[in-house]
Protein backbone atom coordinates (compact mmCIF):
# COMPACT_ATOMS: atom_id res chain seq x y z
CA UNK A 1 0.00 0.00 0.00
CA UNK A 2 1.59 3.65 -0.57
CA UNK A 3 2.31 6.29 1.71
CA UNK A 4 -0.15 8.78 2.14
CA UNK A 5 0.80 12.08 1.69
CA UNK A 6 -0.06 14.92 3.55
CA UNK A 7 -2.22 17.60 1.97
CA UNK A 8 -1.77 20.80 2.03
CA UNK A 9 -5.96 21.52 1.76
CA UNK A 10 -7.10 18.65 3.88
CA UNK A 11 -9.33 19.82 6.86
CA UNK A 12 -6.37 18.44 9.50
CA UNK A 13 -3.59 21.12 8.18
CA UNK A 14 -6.32 23.66 7.99
CA UNK A 15 -6.62 23.26 11.52
CA UNK A 16 -3.17 23.21 12.40
CA UNK A 17 -2.71 26.43 9.97
CA UNK A 18 -4.75 27.73 12.15
CA UNK A 19 -3.14 26.91 15.29
CA UNK A 20 -0.06 28.43 13.65
CA UNK A 21 -1.48 31.54 12.98
CA UNK A 22 -2.96 31.97 16.50
CA UNK A 23 0.03 31.27 17.95
CA UNK A 24 3.39 32.99 15.77
CA UNK A 25 2.84 34.80 13.27
CA UNK A 26 6.42 35.14 12.71
CA UNK A 27 6.93 31.56 11.69
CA UNK A 28 3.54 31.70 10.37
CA UNK A 29 4.83 34.30 7.53
CA UNK A 30 8.52 32.75 7.33
CA UNK A 31 7.02 29.48 6.74
CA UNK A 32 5.64 31.07 3.39
CA UNK A 33 9.28 30.87 1.82
CA UNK A 34 9.15 26.59 2.14
CA UNK A 35 8.05 24.94 -0.60
CA UNK A 36 5.12 23.18 -1.00
CA UNK A 37 6.83 20.10 -0.16
CA UNK A 38 8.20 21.05 3.16
CA UNK A 39 5.52 23.64 4.26
CA UNK A 40 2.65 21.24 4.57
CA UNK A 41 4.93 18.53 7.39
CA UNK A 42 6.55 21.74 8.59
CA UNK A 43 2.79 22.87 9.42
CA UNK A 44 1.83 19.81 11.23
CA UNK A 45 5.75 19.73 13.50
CA UNK A 46 4.59 23.20 14.48
CA UNK A 47 1.05 22.43 15.94
CA UNK A 48 2.26 18.96 17.20
CA UNK A 49 5.38 20.70 19.06
CA UNK A 50 2.54 23.68 19.79
CA UNK A 51 -0.23 21.50 21.73
CA UNK A 52 2.60 18.99 23.10
CA UNK A 53 4.40 22.30 24.71
CA UNK A 54 1.07 23.24 26.30
CA UNK A 55 -0.33 20.09 27.55
CA UNK A 56 3.03 19.67 29.78
CA UNK A 57 2.94 23.54 30.80
CA UNK A 58 -0.45 22.97 32.01
CA UNK A 59 -0.22 22.09 35.64
CA UNK A 60 -1.63 18.91 37.23
CA UNK A 61 0.30 15.91 37.03
CA UNK A 62 3.54 16.25 34.95
CA UNK A 63 4.32 12.82 34.40
CA UNK A 64 0.71 11.45 34.11
CA UNK A 65 0.94 14.52 31.00
CA UNK A 66 4.07 13.20 29.66
CA UNK A 67 2.76 9.64 29.71
CA UNK A 68 -0.29 10.72 27.67
CA UNK A 69 1.40 12.21 25.35
CA UNK A 70 4.36 9.39 25.17
CA UNK A 71 1.08 6.94 24.77
CA UNK A 72 0.33 9.21 21.72
CA UNK A 73 3.22 8.91 20.05
CA UNK A 74 3.14 5.24 20.17
CA UNK A 75 -0.28 5.05 18.03
CA UNK A 76 1.54 7.93 15.98
CA UNK A 77 4.35 5.86 14.90
CA UNK A 78 2.03 2.41 14.99
CA UNK A 79 0.23 4.02 11.98
CA UNK A 80 -2.94 4.79 14.10
CA UNK A 81 -3.23 8.04 16.10
CA UNK A 82 -5.62 9.06 18.07
CA UNK A 83 -8.70 11.25 16.94
CA UNK A 84 -6.83 14.59 17.25
CA UNK A 85 -6.18 16.56 14.13
CA UNK A 86 -2.71 17.09 15.03
CA UNK A 87 -2.14 13.80 15.90
CA UNK A 88 -3.50 12.55 12.66
CA UNK A 89 -0.93 15.24 10.48
CA UNK A 90 2.08 14.16 12.30
CA UNK A 91 1.25 10.35 11.51
CA UNK A 92 1.37 11.09 7.84
CA UNK A 93 5.04 13.35 7.87
CA UNK A 94 6.37 10.16 10.34
CA UNK A 95 4.94 8.02 7.27
CA UNK A 96 6.21 9.94 4.36
CA UNK A 97 9.59 11.19 6.06
CA UNK A 98 10.74 7.97 7.87
CA UNK A 99 10.97 10.68 10.75
CA UNK A 100 13.14 9.55 13.66
CA UNK A 101 10.95 8.84 17.01
CA UNK A 102 14.18 9.99 18.68
CA UNK A 103 13.77 13.56 17.81
CA UNK A 104 10.08 13.71 19.65
CA UNK A 105 11.32 11.80 22.47
CA UNK A 106 13.79 14.45 23.43
CA UNK A 107 11.94 17.12 22.58
CA UNK A 108 9.35 15.60 25.53
CA UNK A 109 12.48 15.33 27.66
CA UNK A 110 12.72 19.19 27.26
CA UNK A 111 9.72 20.26 28.13
CA UNK A 112 9.48 17.87 31.23
CA UNK A 113 12.58 19.63 32.19
CA UNK A 114 10.67 23.21 32.09
CA UNK A 115 7.76 21.72 33.54
CA UNK A 116 9.77 20.90 36.40
CA UNK A 117 11.60 24.33 36.94
CA UNK A 118 14.99 22.96 36.15
CA UNK A 119 17.87 25.03 36.51
CA UNK A 120 21.35 24.88 34.71
CA UNK A 121 24.22 24.90 36.37
CA UNK A 122 26.86 24.90 33.34
CA UNK A 123 26.57 26.55 29.36
CA UNK A 124 26.94 23.12 28.70
CA UNK A 125 23.77 22.51 30.72
CA UNK A 126 22.31 25.11 29.34
CA UNK A 127 23.33 23.66 25.66
CA UNK A 128 21.75 20.07 26.55
CA UNK A 129 18.32 22.07 27.26
CA UNK A 130 18.36 23.93 24.43
CA UNK A 131 19.07 20.65 22.16
CA UNK A 132 16.18 19.22 23.14
CA UNK A 133 13.95 21.83 22.83
CA UNK A 134 14.99 23.82 19.77
CA UNK A 135 17.44 21.17 18.15
CA UNK A 136 15.60 18.64 17.99
CA UNK A 137 12.99 20.92 15.44
CA UNK A 138 16.02 22.31 13.38
CA UNK A 139 16.54 18.25 13.37
CA UNK A 140 13.16 17.49 11.94
CA UNK A 141 12.98 20.98 9.46
CA UNK A 142 16.33 19.65 7.98
CA UNK A 143 14.94 15.89 7.80
CA UNK A 144 12.02 16.43 6.20
CA UNK A 145 13.98 19.03 3.60
CA UNK A 146 16.00 16.52 2.47
CA UNK A 147 19.50 16.51 3.84
CA UNK A 148 20.18 14.12 6.78
CA UNK A 149 23.96 13.97 6.11
CA UNK A 150 25.84 13.91 9.44
CA UNK A 151 27.23 17.30 9.00
CA UNK A 152 24.42 19.38 7.80
CA UNK A 153 21.86 17.31 10.68
CA UNK A 154 24.60 18.48 12.82
CA UNK A 155 24.69 22.42 11.50
CA UNK A 156 20.67 21.93 11.58
CA UNK A 157 20.39 20.89 15.31
CA UNK A 158 23.00 23.98 16.08
CA UNK A 159 21.09 26.70 14.64
CA UNK A 160 18.11 25.37 16.68
CA UNK A 161 20.68 25.54 19.86
CA UNK A 162 21.38 29.55 18.61
CA UNK A 163 17.97 30.27 18.25
CA UNK A 164 17.08 28.72 21.78
CA UNK A 165 19.89 31.03 23.36
CA UNK A 166 18.83 33.92 21.29
CA UNK A 167 14.98 33.34 23.66
CA UNK A 168 16.60 33.11 26.66
CA UNK A 169 18.04 36.34 26.26
CA UNK A 170 15.37 38.11 25.27
CA UNK A 171 13.31 36.41 28.14
CA UNK A 172 15.18 36.68 30.57
CA UNK A 173 12.80 39.39 32.73
CA UNK A 174 9.94 37.49 31.33
CA UNK A 175 11.15 33.81 33.16
CA UNK A 176 11.93 35.30 36.42
CA UNK A 177 8.65 36.70 36.96
CA UNK A 178 7.48 33.16 36.41
CA UNK A 179 9.81 31.80 38.74
CA UNK A 180 12.44 30.44 35.99
CA UNK A 181 16.18 31.22 35.08
CA UNK A 182 18.03 29.84 32.52
CA UNK A 183 21.05 31.97 32.59
CA UNK A 184 23.83 29.47 34.00
CA UNK A 185 24.57 29.42 37.29
CA UNK A 186 28.00 29.46 37.25
CA UNK A 187 28.09 32.23 35.46
CA UNK A 188 25.81 34.27 38.23
CA UNK A 189 27.68 32.68 40.90
CA UNK A 190 31.11 33.43 39.27
CA UNK A 191 29.95 37.59 38.84
CA UNK A 192 29.29 38.06 42.00
CA UNK A 193 25.20 37.63 42.18
CA UNK A 194 23.09 35.14 44.43
CA UNK A 195 20.66 33.80 41.46
CA UNK A 196 18.14 32.65 44.20
CA UNK A 197 17.74 36.33 45.76
CA UNK A 198 18.29 37.47 41.92
CA UNK A 199 14.84 35.67 41.11
CA UNK A 200 12.22 37.71 44.04
CA UNK A 201 13.60 41.28 42.92
CA UNK A 202 14.75 40.60 38.78
CA UNK A 203 16.34 44.18 38.21
CA UNK A 204 18.29 45.00 34.91
CA UNK A 205 21.78 45.41 36.96
CA UNK A 206 24.75 45.86 35.27
CA UNK A 207 25.50 42.43 36.40
CA UNK A 208 22.86 40.93 34.56
CA UNK A 209 23.09 42.70 31.30
CA UNK A 210 26.90 41.69 30.97
CA UNK A 211 25.12 37.62 31.37
CA UNK A 212 22.81 38.25 28.85
CA UNK A 213 25.08 39.99 26.57
CA UNK A 214 27.68 36.69 27.13
CA UNK A 215 24.51 34.18 26.64
CA UNK A 216 24.31 36.45 23.07
CA UNK A 217 27.84 36.11 22.60
CA UNK A 218 27.26 32.30 22.72
CA UNK A 219 24.40 32.80 20.28
CA UNK A 220 26.59 34.19 17.85
CA UNK A 221 28.92 31.85 17.66
CA UNK A 222 26.53 28.80 17.16
CA UNK A 223 24.77 31.19 14.58
CA UNK A 224 28.22 31.19 12.61
CA UNK A 225 29.16 27.70 13.08
CA UNK A 226 25.67 26.52 11.65
CA UNK A 227 25.69 28.70 8.59
CA UNK A 228 27.71 26.76 6.22
CA UNK A 229 25.24 24.21 6.77
CA UNK A 230 22.49 26.06 5.06
CA UNK A 231 24.62 25.58 1.72
CA UNK A 232 23.79 21.82 1.89
CA UNK A 233 20.17 22.08 2.24
CA UNK A 234 18.08 21.51 -1.18
CA UNK A 235 18.64 24.64 -2.82
CA UNK A 236 14.73 25.57 -2.41
CA UNK A 237 14.82 25.67 1.16
CA UNK A 238 17.32 27.52 1.69
CA UNK A 239 16.56 30.86 1.72
CA UNK A 240 13.43 30.18 4.03
CA UNK A 241 16.15 28.70 6.58
CA UNK A 242 18.97 32.06 5.94
CA UNK A 243 16.15 34.22 7.05
CA UNK A 244 14.96 32.55 10.18
CA UNK A 245 18.76 32.81 11.25
CA UNK A 246 18.34 36.10 10.00
CA UNK A 247 15.87 37.66 12.00
CA UNK A 248 16.63 35.61 15.34
CA UNK A 249 19.60 36.93 14.50
CA UNK A 250 18.68 40.42 14.18
CA UNK A 251 16.34 40.00 17.53
CA UNK A 252 19.81 39.42 19.79
CA UNK A 253 21.47 42.79 17.72
CA UNK A 254 18.15 44.68 18.53
CA UNK A 255 18.35 43.79 22.16
CA UNK A 256 22.38 45.13 22.08
CA UNK A 257 21.11 48.37 20.76
CA UNK A 258 18.51 48.72 23.85
CA UNK A 259 21.18 48.41 26.03
CA UNK A 260 20.69 44.22 27.12
CA UNK A 261 17.77 45.13 29.15
CA UNK A 262 15.50 42.33 28.64
CA UNK A 263 13.92 42.60 32.25
CA UNK A 264 12.27 45.62 31.83
CA UNK A 265 11.07 45.20 28.43
CA UNK A 266 10.57 42.69 26.05
CA UNK A 267 12.48 43.58 22.05
CA UNK A 268 10.38 43.20 19.32
CA UNK A 269 11.84 43.19 16.05
CA UNK A 270 9.72 45.46 13.95
CA UNK A 271 7.86 44.20 10.75
CA UNK A 272 9.68 46.40 8.73
CA UNK A 273 12.92 45.19 9.80
CA UNK A 274 11.49 41.74 9.06
CA UNK A 275 10.42 42.72 5.66
CA UNK A 276 14.13 44.08 5.14
CA UNK A 277 15.64 41.04 6.21
CA UNK A 278 13.61 38.44 4.06
CA UNK A 279 14.04 40.16 1.10
CA UNK A 280 17.30 40.29 1.32
CA UNK A 281 17.74 36.15 2.57
CA UNK A 282 17.43 35.05 -1.00
CA UNK A 283 20.09 37.05 -2.27
CA UNK A 284 22.49 36.74 0.50
CA UNK A 285 21.84 32.83 0.73
CA UNK A 286 23.90 32.63 -2.81
CA UNK A 287 26.77 33.79 -1.21
CA UNK A 288 26.67 30.96 1.59
CA UNK A 289 28.90 28.16 0.94
CA UNK A 290 29.65 24.87 2.18
CA UNK A 291 32.47 24.44 4.50
CA UNK A 292 34.60 21.21 3.79
CA UNK A 293 36.54 21.46 6.96
CA UNK A 294 32.78 21.13 9.11
CA UNK A 295 33.24 20.66 13.16
CA UNK A 296 32.59 18.05 15.17
CA UNK A 297 28.96 17.93 16.06
CA UNK A 298 28.65 20.65 19.07
CA UNK A 299 28.74 18.27 22.45
CA UNK A 300 24.98 18.70 23.87
CA UNK A 301 23.55 17.65 20.02
CA UNK A 302 25.78 14.53 19.52
CA UNK A 303 23.03 12.11 20.60
CA UNK A 304 21.00 13.56 17.96
CA UNK A 305 23.08 12.82 15.31
CA UNK A 306 24.62 9.89 16.28
CA UNK A 307 21.29 8.02 17.40
CA UNK A 308 19.63 8.28 13.75
CA UNK A 309 22.84 7.72 11.44
CA UNK A 310 21.12 4.19 10.79
CA UNK A 311 17.99 5.69 9.40
CA UNK A 312 20.26 8.04 7.26
CA UNK A 313 21.70 5.55 5.30
CA UNK A 314 17.97 4.34 3.98
CA UNK A 315 17.01 8.29 3.04
CA UNK A 316 20.52 9.30 1.71
CA UNK A 317 19.43 9.45 -2.02
CA UNK A 318 15.54 10.90 -1.36
CA UNK A 319 15.02 13.19 -3.99
CA UNK A 320 13.36 16.44 -3.77
CA UNK A 321 11.30 18.60 -6.46
CA UNK A 322 11.33 22.46 -6.10
CA UNK A 323 7.97 23.33 -6.97
CA UNK A 324 8.07 26.91 -6.72
CA UNK A 325 10.54 29.76 -7.42
CA UNK A 326 12.47 31.30 -4.65
CA UNK A 327 11.66 34.63 -5.58
CA UNK A 328 8.33 33.93 -6.52
CA UNK A 329 7.90 32.81 -2.59
CA UNK A 330 9.62 35.95 -1.64
CA UNK A 331 7.32 37.86 -3.10
CA UNK A 332 4.17 36.28 -1.84
CA UNK A 333 5.46 36.71 1.64
CA UNK A 334 6.14 40.72 1.40
CA UNK A 335 3.16 40.94 0.29
CA UNK A 336 2.04 39.50 3.60
CA UNK A 337 3.73 41.12 5.76
CA UNK A 338 2.99 44.03 4.19
CA UNK A 339 -0.34 43.48 4.42
CA UNK A 340 0.28 42.89 8.05
CA UNK A 341 1.79 46.25 8.98
CA UNK A 342 -0.17 48.10 7.00
CA UNK A 343 -3.30 47.08 8.96
CA UNK A 344 -1.15 47.38 12.46
CA UNK A 345 -0.98 51.50 11.41
CA UNK A 346 -4.35 51.52 9.90
CA UNK A 347 -6.69 49.11 12.24
CA UNK A 348 -10.22 48.74 10.76
CA UNK A 349 -12.45 50.43 13.13
CA UNK A 350 -14.64 48.46 15.89
CA UNK A 351 -18.58 48.57 14.99
CA UNK A 352 -20.83 47.66 17.41
CA UNK A 353 -23.03 44.81 16.25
Amino acid sequence: MPTALLDYESNDLKSCIAMMKGGSKTFFAASRLLPMRVRAAATALYAYCRVADDMVDQGGDVHANLAILRHRLDLIYAGTPADFVEDHALSLVVQQHNLPRLFLDALLEGFEWDALGRRYQTIEDLHAYAARVAGTVGAMMCWIMGSQSVATLARACELGVAMQMTNIARDVGEDARNGRIYLPLDWMQGAGLDALQWLDDPQATEIVKSQIGRLLDEADALYQRAEPGIAELPPDCRAAIFAASSIYGEIGRQLRREGLDSISRRTVVSTRRKLVLLAGAWTQVRWVYADPEQPDPLEAIRFLVDGCQSEMVGCANRKYFPNRTVSHRVERVLALLERLENEKLNPKPFKIP
